[in-house]
């Protein structure tokens, strides 16, 4: 098992990336604001699945494989960059909303629901390369199994993700009520949000591969 260190520093990292904006929070802030906390919830799941198949990737060395493909990085960087812009336009465009802000969609079932939060964790190239870059800085090879400790580590960081995006899952209405009562700070969270994801999209877009 990996230290009480490792696996307090590696938490903390792990809080401060959940907090971090991203293609997961913005899937789930919608769909719980288009459909309720349950529907978001479900979708959670899909998005902890995908999760686990990236933490059994990570583990197994099958990431290190695809990282060592040529082009399969660039792929995966320039196809999340490309979904960052687009979320981003849809907040800057004239007429655009925010993602708090309340909206008539169709509701989808249950199992649509559990599978569009599985693709949308999976399209996200930052997942993978979180896996690959920053979980083995924190396995410690005298502390037993390598693959035990990155089940452990990959453990901890899901279930901090889980816990932070079910929270904010459940909060998504109450959010989108307080902004959609003031104007104002509906357009500045628009705005705030559009330029963070165009910022991460472009740092993605000129990240090489490390």
């Amino acid at each position: 098992m990996p230290s009480c260190s490792s696996l307090l520093a590696f938490a903390l990292v792990s809080l401060g990336m959940a907090l971090t904006p991203g293609p997961n929070m913005i899937y789930l802030v919608s769909r719980s604001i288009c459909q309720g906390s349950r529907a978001g919830l479900v979708s959670l799941g899909g998005v902890a699945l995908g999760f686990l198949f990236y933490m059994a990737c990570a583990a197994f060395g099958i990431t290190a494989l695809l990282m060592a493909v040529p082009y399969a990085y660039d792929v995966l960087r320039l196809g999340g960059a490309a979904y960052l812009l687009y979320l981003a336009w849809q907040a800057l465009k004239p007429g655009g909303r925010s993602p708090f802000q309340v909206r008539q969609l169709p509701h989808d079932s249950a199992r649509k629901l559990f599978a569009m939060g599985f693709v949308t964790n999976l399209a996200n190239p930052k997942i993978a390369v979180m896996y690959l870059s920053l979980l083995p800085q924190f396995i410690t090879p005298g502390h037993g199994s390598v693959l035990a400790q990155s089940l452990a580590l990959g453990s901890v960081q899901i279930a901090i993700s889980v816990s932070v995006n079910g929270a904010i899952a459940c909060m998504a209405g109450a959010v989108a009520v307080f902004l959609g009562e003031r104007p104002l700070w509906m357009a500045a969270q628009r705005w705030l949000m559009g330029m963070v994801l165009a910022g991460l999209a472009v740092r993605i877009a000129v990240e090489s591969r490390r």
